[in-house]
């Protein structure tokens, strides 16, 4: 599905010197008239060609009949013939020296059956003429640079020029994008339709943005990635220069019922997106609003130092909705220093709040609002405002957003505008546009894209993690146990194979013995000393519990044999009958927190870890986080402080602390060995005990399925 090739060169996709459309017609209707008009229309530098064999000229244009009988030299074809016909017209283009194509034609791999291989010709036809290909079944691509503006699309609008691209795999989404980012005033510097990605996918044109020197934000909008571990790398290869905001649609747990283990019920391709974005850096957001919110902020003010905000405002009640909204989006709201209280007392009258939010009253001048915000943005305790003004008889909404722009020009902390009023404001957006004060109708949406520029210069801070390679590891043990489980024809490693696997791979695991009689039972449990616990052991239960086949805290041999019998008893009565390999005798854990860590192998993302607390209660109350292998100590332990059980973990009502280095430890070690052995395609530790921190833990059960 496409290819990222980022190394590629696409500049005479995004910047030709030349264009033929191919299929440019005269039908007012038609798209290709669309394309060729929005080509001619918008100011493109270059010269453009139209190719139609059935007509001379269209609008006023001389047409050629073949793109080989074009005299000039043409670096970019737009196709836009019957499905059919395109890959015999790349063909042509490859005999003409064309360096990019872009096919608009619909009617390919998203039909299926005859569509998916008349995509792979047309896919066959471009590597063979050696031309990047984007599409097909897309809209275009626009170029805003004045120095090429190019709307080689058949979008009814040009975007003005800005600093942020859009990438959208769906072309009905990116007209609305479109739509909603002219509406807001938000310029664009790049917009993408990628269409099928037959060739070409967003991974290739991520990589051509972030070397883009018009584009500063990237936007995404995606159904699914083509090449998920390499678009993760080249973000992170990038360091984060520039913020990736990306909506991914279809919120699924495809395939979670087909699961064996609690990791692969509870994991979904939406759980594997999060991960994979939270990993790369990636911000990922709900909806166009969101997005645009964000990049619109992120696109024209400073980053902030901290989440420290301040608000100014001439209306008590929003302030307050203002400061729950930023308290909730993980803001805090500043404490102004004593010098501050000062200048805002001196300067704002005395039924005025000189504290955070600061209310300068319903009559505010914009004077008013230049010495409160000129105060709160000089305030060393402060790294960024939030501006609302309201439109009430005495204030002037323009004179107001001018003084803002000012003062917010003076000082590198990010200052967002919420502009209340909906009436004539034309003259005040402008003014605030042109200053590049980011502009809301509201204060918690305003508020929301403040918490995302601060979560962003925070992950910007953020150190690159190295991935740990542990070197006390036993491969050839795990080989050995793994040729065994696949030499009996099974899918599933019994539970002793499973702590055979840990012990080689330097998990702290429980001292066992495998037993198939009472008297190897009780004699193994001697030997381990008491307590000890009994389980069953057969490559049909999975569920142990469920058949009654644990047995725990069992103190003598009588106890041990008794356990034995009632184990193997009860299993011999389960339907179907179960093939049983005796039991597994293992000593006792002490008390401690039940965690589990876990492994399922996503078809298209790898390895997929997973934490969370452990038992039997799991996939209820779902308190888990997931991480796409490889992963670092950093991450393993940044997981596990995003758990809602993070508190009970470090301390809870005098209880002390548990041991989180070994549970990081613990995850690195998972993620290398899944990575190590691809065969392992689900697995589960549930529970870990996790015992006080210093004390280290105990894998206590485990299930491991291959294939």
């Amino acid at each position: 599905m496409g290819d990222s090739r980022p190394g590629l060169d696409l500049h005479r996709i995004f910047s030709p010197q030349s264009v033929a459309v191919i299929g440019a017609s005269t039908r007012p209707e038609s798209v290709g008239r669309a394309v060729f008009g929005n080509v001619l229309h918008y100011d493109y530098t270059g010269v453009v060609y139209p190719v139609n064999p059935k007509t001379r000229s269209i609008m006023g244009v001389r047409a050629y009949p073949s793109v080989l009988e074009i005299p000039d030299p043409v670096d970019l074809a737009v196709i836009i013939v019957p499905s059919g016909g395109v890959a015999q017209v790349l063909h042509e283009c490859g005999r003409k020296g064309i360096q990019g194509a872009i096919v608009i034609t619909a009617g390919f791999k998203e039909l299926g059956g005859e569509g998916i291989s008349k995509e792979a010709e047309v896919l066959a036809a471009a590597r063979q003429s050696g031309i990047p290909l984007l599409g097909p079944n897309c809209l275009g691509i626009i170029n805003t640079d004045p120095q090429v503006s190019l709307n080689a699309s058949f979008s009814r609008l040009m975007p003005q020029p800005g600093n942020i691209a859009l990438v959208s795999q769906s072309g009905a989404v990116g007209v609305a994008a479109l739509e909603y980012a002219q509406a807001e005033c938000i310029g664009l510097s790049k917009f993408v339709s990628v269409g099928n990605k037959a060739d070409l996918n967003e991974t290739a044109f991520l990589a051509y943005l972030l070397d883009d020197p018009q584009t500063d934000v990237i936007l995404l909008y995606l159904e699914d990635l083509a090449a998920p571990q390499e678009f993760c790398q080249l973000v992170q290869g990038s360091g984060q220069r520039k913020p990736i905001l990306a909506i991914k649609s279809g919120r699924t747990a495809a395939g979670a019922q087909a699961a064996s283990s609690h990791t692969g019920a509870l994991a979904g391709s939406d759980a594997a997106y999060d991960a994979l974005f939270a990993q790369c850096g990636v911000f990922r957001v709900e909806s166009l609003e969101e997005l645009f919110d964000y990049a619109a902020a992120l696109a024209t003010q400073p980053l902030p130092e901290g989440n420290r905000t301040a608000i100014v405002t001439n209306a008590g009640g929003l302030g307050i909705m203002a400061t729950d909204a930023a308290v909730r989006y993980g803001l805090t709201m500043a404490s102004f220093q004593e010098e501050t209280t000062k200048v805002l007392r001196e300067s704002l009258p005395p039924a005025a709040n000189i504290h955070n939010p600061v209310d300068v009253l319903g009559d505010a001048s914009d004077e008013r609002y230049a010495a409160a915000l000129e105060g709160v943005l000089a305030d060393p305790g402060v790294d960024g405002a939030i501006v609302i003004s309201t439109p009430q008889l005495m204030t002037n909404l323009a004179a107001i957003a001018t003084k803002v722009a000012q003062v917010a020009g003076r000082h590198q902390k990010p200052t967002l505008v919420c502009q209340m009023a909906l009436g004539e404001i034309e003259e005040t957006l402008t003014i605030l546009t042109q200053a590049r004060l980011p502009h809301y109708h509201f204060p918690e949406e305003t508020a929301r894209a403040l918490a995302a520029m601060a979560r962003f210069a925070r992950s910007r801070r953020r150190p690159r993690y190295e991935v740990k390679a542990f070197t006390d590891v036993d491969r050839e043990r795990v080989k050995q146990v793994l040729s065994e489980v696949t030499r009996a024809g099974r899918n599933f490693v019994l539970e002793p194979e499973a702590h055979l696997i840990f012990q080689a791979y330097g998990f702290p695991t429980l001292p066992f013995r495998w037993a198939h009689s009472t008297a190897e039972a009780a004699l193994a449990a001697e030997e381990l000393g008491y307590p000890v616990a009994v389980k069953i052991v057969s490559p049909d239960i999975v569920h142990k519990v469920e058949v009654g086949g644990v047995r725990v805290s069992l103190h003598n041999a009588g106890e041990v044999a008794q356990a034995y019998e009632e184990i193997m008893a009860g299993a011999a009565q389960v339907e179907p009958r179960p093939a049983l390999a005796g039991v597994m005798v293992q000593k006792m854990a002490a008390p401690g927190t039940e965690m589990i860590l876990g492994m399922t192998r996503d078809p298209h993302f790898g390895p997929l870890l997973m934490i969370g607390l452990g038992g039997t209660l799991v996939e209820i109350f779902q308190d888990v986080m997931f991480s796409v292998a490889p992963i670092s100590e950093q991450w393993a332990q940044k997981m596990i402080r995003e758990l809602k059980a993070f508190p009970l973990l470090n301390g809870y009502r005098g209880k002390p602390p548990a041991d989180q280095e070994i549970i990081a430890e613990c995850l690195e070690r998972l993620s290398q060995l899944v990575l190590d052995f691809p065969e392992i395609r689900e697995l589960d530790i549930n529970p870990l005990m996790v015992f006080p921190q210093g004390q280290g833990a105990a894998v206590v059960d485990a299930r491991i399925f291959v294939g």
